[in-house]
């Protein structure tokens, strides 16, 4: 049975779940011989969703990796343009998108999400995985697996990639061009993107090879601008025109002067996996991965003087007011930035499915060189050189090791009375490099003194166990307890002048899990989850701030860590009663959580990252998955999330109190319909919805349909493929068919047009 995408995996006791994205109904055994095995803990009877490589190559415009996730219950990815490498935040059932440290994301068992920081410029390093290399995406929702950290909170991303068991060749060729129209910005951002693969297997080896390369032109993501009521009334500074006037999302007057960040990006990735069988049930596994970002965000002002020519900075007068363009900081200013990142993977696994299974395995996440460049003021010629600065994270990354056992005392997960326990040691250790200097040449002049500087560590030991017991014929529980010491440990800010160190942390919590599953009825299966998660500080929310005379200010090392209790509540029907292949399942979920870590004001000119008192979630969601609903293939998949989230207690802030949490909308919704006439021929529709949203803690911008705004949006894709012969397909697609403009800080993309042509031997 072949379900639509986002079909669940079930409650599954084998360690290979099914290529199709899930065809067990009940609590027994599926046997699995081929793909490979994900590294969720599927045998734990709580809501996971996946979808299959196949499935994505047939109804996603999936030019990135995040793209697989577009169409899962509750995720939003916020992709702003193709190739967005720094701002592409997961969000989840009860987490917005500036709330990145509270997913998870994997590949491979090697974790990708950003453990550096929380927020858009700490987003999951997708890059180091191209659409093409996908196996099967899966996605555990909720903090219930004792063998995930706290930042597991919202969901838990694993990426499966291609491992090959026989010669295999791969090359596919993308392009797409859409339009951009806001404000007087006007462009055709436009692309390509090849990528290459070509893996076998011989004896006990195999090895997987990959490379891919994006070139990319985005449209303009900020926006130069002046509220009305700054402008000094007068006839000082230069007379310009070309100004579009409006209101910012708190519905205050101000002038757009112009768009800046419109990134041309060129990012190349390649990836080399070997893999040796020491015996049937014994592999271990090297991964090797390169990522490299090349940008260019360039300036496009709207502004132009009594002789025509353009205007990028100094003061202006606009409709008898004066305005500094360079201050309090420079309203249009282009960007260099070079990055290139590595990834080390290595394991070494059993997997027997008898009495004891075990698995060792260490990554290494690299920041070989990360360098971003700007002009400062004055920027007349800035796109020249000129001075500027310079911010340099090379040596920043994380690393991870992981011990872990799986004990199966009756030898078998099947039959009354048989367990699978869980358990191991984990270490996940983060290091944040940050270095800002002057230089007397913005794009490429050396560092010729000091402007500030950001250090710090964090490091996270656990220990976990876990107990999964068929009880009973028609039931399932599972019991674990996770215990976690953390620590961070040089913290360091500094200036021009001096470097202060910040005092090192110890802490130590518990977080125990709990879920059970009851098979009711063939057609009626029942399970409840919940669980604690300790989200802690990272080293970027924990050591900021500001240097006065020697002592450090506008900081809070000391922030206590996000407490969250989760519970959920399923149930789930086979609808072949009802005469449709399918599945409906239907979730309550509610969340509690103590000293939520958010940037609220510290005084009247300074936010910090600080802890918010306690915010209460609670909603519903209701997920479809069908097929050949009516007529022999046409599927049906799609969600429905329904939220209310509002912060219950705020003493930092107590104008926030009541108010919704920030970027969490009531209502999300999907719809994917894909119809297949023949084997050939596949023709997808794809609809996605959400509500109105606030970005700040007291829901004072109500206003987003406007730059920094958060807005609601509806927004409908197309695609069609053709399988041309068993070598050559190609596929045409359309995002945004309906060409809505919306926002989340920054603007979406419009409508964009995709075109793929695709061998594989």
């Amino acid at each position: 049975m072949a379900f639509p995408f986002g079909a669940p995996l079930w409650a599954q006791d084998a360690p290979e779940p099914p290529e199709s994205g899930g065809s067990a109904r009940t609590l027994s055994t599926v046997t699995v011989s081929d793909g490979r095995p994900t590294s969720l803990p599927t045998q734990i009877p709580t809501t996971i969703e996946g979808v299959t490589g196949e499935q994505i190559s047939e109804t996603v415009n999936a030019t990135d990796s995040e793209d697989a996730l577009k169409y899962l219950p509750s995720l939003v990815v916020r992709k702003r343009y193709i190739g967005d490498f720094n701002h592409a935040v997961l969000a989840t059932r009860a987490s917005g998108t500036g709330n990145s440290a509270r997913s998870l994301v994997y590949a491979d068992g090697i974790m990708l999400s950003n453990p550096l920081g929380n927020g858009a410029t700490y987003a999951p390093r997708w890059g180091m995985v191209s659409p093409e290399e996908i196996e099967r995406v899966d996605v555990l929702y909720g903090p219930f697996s004792a063998a995930y950290q706290g930042n597991s909170v919202g969901a838990v991303v694993d990426y499966v990639t291609r491992m090959p068991t026989r010669l295999e060749a791969h090359v596919k060729l993308s392009g797409f061009a859409s339009n951009f129209d806001l404000y007087n910005s006007h462009s055709s951002p436009a692309g390509q993107q090849l990528d290459l693969s070509l893996g076998s297997r011989s004896g006990s080896w195999s090895w997987w090879l990959s490379a891919s390369r994006t070139h990319s032109k985005g449209q303009a993501l900020v926006f130069g601008n002046r509220l009305v009521s700054a402008g000094t009334v007068g006839n000082a500074g230069t007379p310009v025109t070309g100004a579009v006037p409006g209101l910012n999302p708190s519905n205050q007057p101000w002038w757009l002067v112009g768009g800046s960040t419109i990134y041309d990006t060129t990012q190349e990735q390649a990836k080399l996996k070997v893999a040796y069988d020491f015996s049937p049930t014994l592999r271990a596994t090297y991964t090797l991965g390169a990522w490299n970002n090349t940008t260019h965000g360039s300036v496009d002002t709207y502004l132009r003087d009594s002789l025509g020519r353009p205007v990028y900075s100094g003061r202006v007068n606009i409709a008898g007011r004066a305005y500094n363009l360079d201050s309090p900081s420079a309203a249009l200013a282009p960007t260099e930035t070079a990055l290139t990142h590595y990834m080390h993977g290595l394991s070494v696994k059993s997997h027997t499915g008898g009495v004891f299974d075990w698995e060792v395995a260490a990554s290494l996440f690299d920041y070989s060189s990360d360098t971003s460049r700007t002009p400062t003021p004055p920027l007349p010629g800035a796109v020249n050189g000129g001075p500027g600065r310079t911010t340099d994270m090379g040596g920043s990354g994380w690393h991870t090791f992981k011990a872990a056992g799986t004990w199966r005392p009756t030898g078998s997960a099947e039959g009354v009375g048989a367990h699978v326990v869980d358990f191991g040691f984990q270490q996940d250790t983060a290091r944040l490099r940050t270095s800002v200097g002057n230089t007397l040449d913005w794009i490429g002049g050396p560092v010729v003194a000091p402007f500030s500087a950001f250090n710090g560590n964090t490091r996270l030991q656990s220990l976990y166990v876990q107990d999964t017991w068929r009880f009973a014929e028609k039931w399932k529980a599972t019991f674990g307890l996770r215990r976690e010491r953390w620590e961070a440990y040089g913290g360091q800010l500094g200036n021009a002048t001096r470097l202060l160190d910040f005092a090192p942390r110890k802490n130590s919590y518990d977080s125990p899990k709990a879920a059970i599953a009851w098979q009711a009825t063939p057609d009626w299966l029942f399970k409840a989850s919940t669980g604690r998660a300790i989200r802690m500080p990272t080293v970027s929310e924990l050591y900021q701030g500001s240097i006065e005379g020697n002592r450090i200010v506008n900081t809070n090392p000391n922030l206590r860590p996000e407490r969250s209790w989760t519970t959920e509540l399923s149930a789930e029907r086979d609808l072949k009663g009802w005469g449709v292949d399918g599945v409906l399942r239907t979730t309550l979920f509610v969340e509690n959580t103590k000293d939520a870590l958010y940037s609220q004001a510290l005084t009247n000119l300074v936010s910090t990252v600080q802890n918010v008192d306690a915010i209460r979630t609670r909603g519903l969601e209701v997920a479809l998955n069908a097929v050949d609903v009516g007529i022999k293939g046409l599927d049906l998949g799609g969600s429905l999330t329904l939220t209310r989230s509002k912060i219950a207690a705020n003493k930092g802030f107590p104008a926030s109190v009541g108010r919704e949490q920030p970027r969490v909308p009531k209502v999300r919704a999907t719809l994917l319909a894909t119809y297949r006439p023949d084997a050939r021929w596949s023709y997808t529709v794809g609809a996605r919805y959400s509500g109105k949203q606030y970005g700040t803690l007291d829901n004072s911008d109500p206003n987003g349909a406007a730059y920094m705004g958060f807005s609601k949006f509806f927004v409908v894709d197309a695609r069609v493929r053709y399988r041309i012969d068993r070598q050559w397909s190609a596929a045409v697609g359309i995002d945004n068919l309906n060409n809505n403009k919306y926002w989340a800080f920054h603007p979406y993309p419009q409508r964009t047009f995709v075109a793929e042509l695709k061998f594989d031997l």
